[in-house]
């Protein structure tokens, strides 16, 4: 009863109440605007739109849509109407995807005060030239399917994981977005990664060179920079990263575009939290990097490198 009646006095003066809070509102809004007028880099202006991060996101599930049919949509089970409802989906995306595109290159041109030249052509262009890249990712996709299901035990089918899989779908942004980096597209591309980054905890940069057969076990905390070369056949597992070596504070313009992070060849395999850095650092084929490491410099093929074992030490009743 007490609780009812407090409720009711609550509300009695809750207009007052939020009126008052309100008045300072105001000032808040001012020193924001202030601050932002003194520094426009941190704000979008102009009339240009900004690329959309919720089409960003339809754009993933539309792509694995149309790459792996029936499985992100019931209604594709029936092989009779598979061509049709692939078309629909793929007509759709072109629209989508050409109306991101544009507004990515627009967005460019007004970052660098450039003016814009047929910009809404060049998307048209680049979605159908990324749609008709479909195949050729879906074919390298499955390569990578394959990696899974012979470099995991617990995998039992390809249904489970290309339904379930983190690493999988990782990897699968991933291809969609190197693809349209390797178009010229801006910010597109890193908007894509990010978003698969912030579901499974794995960071690939959507720059980054990578084969066939590539599978990440588990995968959480796997960071894949820029410039990282990855050969055919290389099996990660989480925690690892394959990373830049710090620049001084100065010094990222120069880098910018130089190679900043390693090479792995063909069929390497890198235990979990593995750490290897420096544009001059290869990991010779066939080699295999131990769990924990911190590698900087260049591992010659066939190699295994490792940590020692470390002394453990017990503590307690039975240990005396």
């Amino acid at each position: 009863m007490a609780g009812v009646l407090f409720e009711s006095k609550l509300s009695n003066n809750n207009a007052e109440s939020v009126n008052r809070f309100h008045e300072n509102i105001p000032s808040v809004v001012q020193k924001l605007v202030g601050l932002i007028n003194r520094n426009d880099r941190l704000r979008h202006r102009g009339h240009i739109t900004i690329p959309s991060h919720e089409a960003i996101v339809q754009i993933i599930h539309q792509v694995r849509r149309i790459l792996f049919p029936g499985y992100f949509n019931r209604s594709w089970r029936d092989v009779h109407n598979l061509e049709y409802c692939l078309g629909q989906e793929a007509i759709e995306l072109f629209e989508r995807l050409s109306k991101q595109i544009v507004l990515s290159i627009q967005h460019d041109c007004l970052r660098l005060d450039q003016p814009c030249s047929q910009c809404t052509e060049r998307g048209y262009e680049t979605a159908l030239q990324f749609i008709q890249a479909l195949p050729e990712i879906r074919a390298i996709l499955a390569t990578d399917i394959q990696a899974a299901l012979e470099g995991d035990p617990a995998a039992k089918s390809y249904d489970e994981v290309i339904f379930s899989y983190p690493g999988l779908f990782a990897i699968t942004v991933y291809r969609m977005a190197h693809k349209l980096n390797e178009l010229d597209v801006p910010l597109l591309p890193r908007g894509m990664t990010e978003y698969a980054h912030s579901l499974t905890g794995i960071d690939i940069h959507p720059g980054a060179e990578i084969g066939e057969s590539f599978f990440i076990d588990h995968g959480t905390g796997v960071v894949v920079g820029e410039t990282t070369e990855i050969g055919n056949r290389v099996r990660v597992y989480q925690g690892v990263t394959l990373g830049a070596l710090s620049l001084p504070r100065d010094a990222a313009t120069r880098f910018r575009n130089k190679k900043r992070h390693p090479t792995i060849e063909d069929d390497v395999i890198i235990y979990s939290n593995a750490t290897i850095l420096g544009g001059d650092t290869v990991i010779g084929a066939r080699s295999i990097i131990g769990g924990n490491v911190w590698i900087t410099e260049s591992v010659p093929p066939e190699t295994k490198v490792l940590l020692k074992r470390p002394e453990l030490v017990y503590y307690g009743s039975s240990s005396t």
